[in-house]
């Protein structure tokens, strides 16, 4: 990197993130496959119960899962500071990567709207809420989540020298293309997802406050708690995605600027990739319905786990139909 006064030293920079990121990555990679691997099999465990939003929820963990698989091949090119493998691997984990983060916002947006029509409109709800209905809809987040990852994986490539190849988008860095993809990120990452969601919940929440359930409170605590931790782990990396497009434009030329900013990317998208590990604490375990599919399971694989029958069967007969307002169709 060469800024306007001469060269821009960026040893530090790599440093940090050669230790920096693989640690991180490792740990979002084990916390991840663990949560979103355990939604997996829960929900196809009890697949003939599953719901639309079970659905849903089962095709965000995959999301997920596809985008926390290619994680320790990225911490490993961090860590070495080239990219060990040929073009076809970074194109594969370019795949993942990309469909995975598209494919977990598209799934949230989907859930979303799913407690949406619920909760505010129940009594068309029944229409719209049906197995082709769902097959339709899950299908088209998976096709956007395609074609919205398609320009990466077509023009990422592997270049350099022996000892130093890169795996990345290899266009000029004041192209059009720079620029389209800085703003798609923008809007399909943060802006779209975030205003869906603020839109519905801005509806579900009065809807909640009417209903008579004592439930209702911790409903609308999750609520608020799915909007706000997403909007705290993504917004600063789309912040950072915008300083890029503003670089591109001409700003951020001096070199320690343009320094900081290198490395609050680097900060800000491992903490954003951590979002991934709290869907499923957010969407699954937080839900009763959801916990007590996992303590059923679990009995089934480990008959002799301190789990009592009497008392698993105490608990699942207090919820009734109408208290199932915190499961997974709502959380």
């Amino acid at each position: 990197m060469v800024g306007p006064s001469g060269p821009c030293m960026t040893g530090d920079l790599e440093a940090f993130g050669q230790v920096f990121l693989p640690t991180l990555y490792s740990l979002v990679f084990v916390t991840g496959l663990l949560g979103n691997g355990l939604v997996v099999c829960v929900l196809l465990w009890f697949r003939r119960r599953c719901n639309l939003t079970d659905v849903c929820l089962l095709n965000l963990a995959l999301s997920d899962l596809l985008f926390v698989l290619s994680l320790p091949f990225w911490a490993t090119y961090a860590a070495q500071g080239s990219w060990p493998w040929n073009s076809t691997m970074c194109r594969l984990m370019t795949f993942l990567y990309t469909m995975g983060f598209y494919g977990s916002i598209g799934f949230m947006v989907a859930m979303t709207l799913d407690r949406y029509l619920l909760i505010v409109h129940s009594t068309s709800a029944a229409m719209w809420r049906t197995f082709r209905v769902g097959m339709v809809l899950i299908g088209v987040v998976w096709a956007l989540s395609l074609v919205a990852s398609l320009p990466s994986i077509i023009l990422v490539e592997v270049n350099g020298t022996q000892g130093a190849y890169t795996c990345a988008i290899e266009v000029p860095e004041d192209s059009w293309w720079r620029s389209f993809e800085y703003v798609e990120m923008n809007v399909l990452g943060l802006v779209m997802p975030l205003s869906i969601m603020v839109f519905c919940y801005a509806r579900i929440i009065p809807t909640l406050i009417r209903m008579k359930t004592h439930r209702k409170h911790k409903a609308i605590k999750l609520i608020v708690a799915v909007i706000v931790i997403f909007f705290l782990f993504w917004t600063p990396y789309h912040i950072v995605i915008f300083l890029y497009l503003l670089k591109q434009q001409g700003f951020f030329m001096e070199c320690q600027l343009r320094h900081h900013l290198d490395l609050a990317m680097k900060v800000t998208e491992t903490v954003a990739f951590t979002h991934c590990c709290l869907n499923p604490i957010i969407y699954a375990f937080a839900g009763e319905k959801f916990c007590r599919l996992v303590v059923k399971m679990f009995r089934k694989w480990l008959p002799l786990c301190s789990v009592s029958r009497e008392s698993y069967e105490r608990r699942s007969s207090v919820f009734s139909r109408s208290s199932e307002i915190t499961s997974t169709k709502l959380i």
